[in-house]
């Protein structure tokens, strides 16, 4: 059971990676580089917990079911995962010379959300009293894809602010706020436990990935490897 459990953990974030490997179609990014990513996405799991434990300490007490629900996605999952990831990505990549296209930006933020989110993925499958085999497939289908999206947000607003210069210091600050903001509302139609929160849910997230999808065709069409391709 526990091998499936560990199966079960790893192989959401996996299919995602492909996924975004293969849609990077033009103009590969390095095998090596790419495996960095996700470790490096994977280590920043721990400064996470340690960083979301010491900001739950400063929820208000009086806070009510709706509003501790809302603290918890917004100033933990929201700020502290997109926080570090958003530094993984920066110190990873920014003067990397492998970031020469629009959608490289996309690709790194992916494997690194996707290393974290397989990491905590592992953690929540295997523990004794919130694991189990409805757990990992409930995140597999919820949790895990989540974190692939808000890559793609910030590394669609990544890249728009290293390839368009003249709009950068609006692109990083989209680049933290955009998956922070959707990160935020996402948890919290999760955990607000409320019918219309889950009513409103499905089309949230139908537009998410419709926006995603968007985004990632838009800098594929944007690659200078496309036009090289096609003209061979």
């Amino acid at each position: 059971m526990t091998s499936t459990l560990i199966a079960l953990a790893v192989a959401p974030a996996l299919i995602c990676l492909v996924y975004i490997f293969i849609r990077d179609k033009y103009e590969k990014e390095p095998i090596r580089l790419l495996v960095v990513g996700v470790l490096v996405g994977a280590l920043i799991t721990f400064p996470i917990i340690r960083t979301s434990g010491f900001v739950a300490a400063f929820m208000p007490v009086t806070l009510s079911q709706i509003g501790e629900a809302v603290f918890t996605s917004f100033a933990i999952a929201g700020f502290v995962e997109e926080g570090f990831k958003f530094a993984a990505l920066y110190f990873l990549i920014w003067h990397n010379r492998n970031l020469n296209e629009k959608m490289d930006g996309i690709v790194y933020a992916v494997f690194i959300s996707l290393g974290f989110a397989a990491v905590e993925n592992f953690l929540y499958v295997l523990h004794p009293q919130m694991g189990g085999l409805q757990t990992a497939l409930s995140r597999a289908v919820i949790s895990v894809p989540s974190h692939g999206f808000f890559g793609v947000l910030m590394g669609y607003y990544f890249s728009m602010a290293k390839f368009e210069p003249q709009s950068r210091k609006k692109y990083i600050l989209l680049a933290l706020i955009v998956p922070w903001a959707v990160h935020g509302a996402y948890n919290s139609l999760l955990l607000v436990n409320m019918p219309l929160a889950f009513i409103a849910f499905v089309p949230f997230v139908a537009i998410m990935w419709l926006n995603g999808l968007k985004k990632i065709k838009k800098h594929l069409a944007a690659s200078p490897f496309k036009k090289v391709t096609k003209s061979n």
